[in-house]
C-alpha cells in the first residue's frame, strides 16, 4: 500500500492541532486524475480550514491546501495523460477534497488545466489562488474599460502587502498604472516601492483624502481584498468611468455606499471569484502570467517544508503575513 506525506488538521476539544502524518493513497477521494504535488502555497482560507474556523471546512482529521500544482500519475480522462503538469486551484480542493498539503491529491479532471509553456511549476505556486485572483481582477477591469489597457492610469490597491494585493501592485505597475499602495504595515514601504507602488500610504491616511458619500476624482481603477470602510471609501474616490475590482473581506463581510458613484459618475464594483468560475477563464490568467504578464516573483516568495508550514498558518492568522509562502513538496 502506497503511503505518502500530509499535513494534518484534527479537531480536538481544544481547538485543531495540526501534524505531519503518513496517509494512504487508498484514503484518497474518488477522482480522474492522480497528482504527485510539487508544490503548493499558503492561502488565508488554508488557515481557517487548517485552525477550524466554522463555515470553512465540514469533516476533520482533514489535509488542507486549495493550490497544487504536479504531475499526473494516474489518468481516467483522455485529455491528460501520465507525466503532464498540471495546476490545481479552488473548486472544494482543500476545502472539503484532501487538499495540495499532502505529497498526493486525486481530483476530478474538470479541475486541473495544463500547466501552460513559460510558466514553471514553481512559478505557477508562487502565484496560486492569490496571484490568480490578481489576475483575475485586473482582468475584469480591462473588460470593464473595454481592453484600452492601463497605461497612464491611476490605480489604487489594498492589503498591498498581501498575496493577492502584492501581485495587483506588481501586475498593474508592468501594464502601465500610477499605483497607490494602500497598508497597515508601516515596515514595508520599501517592499511595495520595489514592487513598483509609486505612492504608499496607510488606511488613515486613506481616510483623509477620501470623503463620503462622494468626494474628489482621484483613481481609475482598484483591487480591493479588505471591504468594509474601506471599499466604501474607494468607491467615493473614483473618476467617471472607474470601477473597483473587490474578492475579499478582511475588513468586514459588508461595506456601506449611497447611490452617487454609480449614477453621479457612472462607477461599477466587480465582484471577483477565484474559486467556481469556469475552467477556461483560469486557464486564460495562467497563460497571461506565462506571457505578457510575467512577473520576478523572487523578492515576493518565501519557500517553506510541510514541516515549517504550521508557524505560517499562525502568522497569516495573526495577519502579518507578507507576500507569498511557497510550499515544496519536493
Amino acid at each position: 500500500m502506497k503511503t505518502f506525506k500530509a499535513l494534518e488538521s484534527t479537531k480536538t476539544d481544544q481547538g485543531n492541532t495540526l501534524s505531519i502524518i503518513e496517509k494512504s493513497i487508498d484514503d484518497l477521494p474518488e477522482g480522474e486524475l492522480l497528482i504527485k504535488v510539487k508544490f503548493s502555497s499558503l492561502n488565508y482560507k488554508d488557515a481557517l480550514s487548517a485552525s477550524g474556523a466554522p463555515g470553512v471546512t465540514r469533516n476533520y482529521p482533514h489535509t488542507p491546501g486549495i493550490d497544487a500544482v504536479g504531475i499526473v500519475e494516474e489518468t481516467k480522462d483522455q485529455n491528460f495523460k501520465e507525466g503532464d503538469s498540471v495546476i490545481v486551484t479552488g473548486y472544494d480542493l482543500g476545502m472539503n477534497t484532501s487538499g495540495g498539503f499532502g505529497e498526493y491529491i486525486r481530483v476530478p479532471s474538470s479541475w486541473a488545466v495544463n500547466l501552460p509553456s513559460g510558466l514553471s511549476e514553481r512559478d505557477s505556486m508562487s502565484l496560486g489562488t492569490a496571484g490568480l485572483t490578481a489576475g483575475l481582477s485586473i482582468q475584469a477591469l480591462d473588460d470593464y474599460n473595454s481592453n484600452q489597457g492601463f497605461d497612464n492610469s491611476n490605480s489604487i490597491v489594498t492589503g498591498s502587502t498581501g498575496g493577492v494585493g502584492s501581485i495587483a501592485v506588481m501586475l498593474l505597475s508592468k501594464l502601465g498604472s500610477s499605483v497607490t499602495a494602500v497598508t497597515g504595515k508601516e515596515t514595508q514601504k520599501g517592499l511595495l516601492e520595489s514592487l513598483g507602488a509609486t505612492e504608499i500610504i496607510s488606511r488613515e491616511e486613506l481616510s483623509e483624502i477620501s470623503r463620503t458619500p462622494i468626494g474628489k476624482t482621484i483613481w481609475n481603477f482598484g483591487v480591493d481584498v479588505v471591504s468594509g470602510n474601506i471599499l466604501t471609501l474607494l468607491l467615493a474616490s473614483l473618476k467617471p468611468g472607474g470601477a473597483v475590482a473587490c474578492s475579499g473581506l478582511v475588513g468586514g463581510p459588508s461595506f456601506e455606499s449611497s447611490i452617487f458613484p454609480f449614477i453621479l459618475r457612472g462607477n461599477a464594483l466587480l465582484g471577483i471569484d477565484s474559486v467556481e468560475i469556469p475552467l477556461q477563464k483560469k486557464l486564460q490568467v495562467w497563460e497571461n502570467f506565462a506571457s505578457d504578464w510575467q512577473l520576478d516573483l523572487s523578492d515576493l516568495v518565501k519557500e517553506v517544508t510541510l514541516e515549517e508550514l504550521e508557524k505560517e498558518i499562525s502568522t497569516i492568522l495573526e495577519g502579518g503575513q507578507v507576500g507569498r509562502v511557497l510550499v515544496n513538496l519536493n
